[in-house]
């Protein structure tokens, strides 16, 4: 819906490549079969603090290794609907060497 958009700043540039980063599913980027957190591969599973346990580690790990100058400050699991199969997330976090501060959120 939203696809691949041009930046302009910084801030846009790391929003939009973590944003990847979380959306892309591990195998699935050429030449980098470790890249991508894979979240829709949480989405069927009883999604329990022991998941979100795991997908927060994913998430840090994963922005560590692929975007070291991006902190992942916080990430709060806001909503989940298992009749729906849906669940939400927000990712705190900061752009050390400029200094911001930002927000992502997802509805998965």
């Amino acid at each position: 819906e939203e696809g691949f958009q041009s930046t302009r700043d910084i801030r846009e540039n790391t929003r939009q490549n973590l944003k990847h980063l979380i959306l892309t599913n591990p195998g699935e980027r050429i030449m980098d079969p470790e890249f991508g957190v894979g979240v829709q591969r949480y989405l069927f599973s009883n999604f329990s603090e022991n998941i979100q346990g795991q997908l927060y580690d994913k998430i840090v790990q994963q922005a560590g290794t692929y975007m070291p100058a991006v902190e992942i400050v916080n990430i709060t699991f806001t909503e989940t609907n298992p009749d729906t199969n849906t669940f939400s997330f927000q990712i705190f976090y900061n752009l050390r060497d400029a200094g911001l501060n930002d927000l992502l959120e997802f509805t998965i």
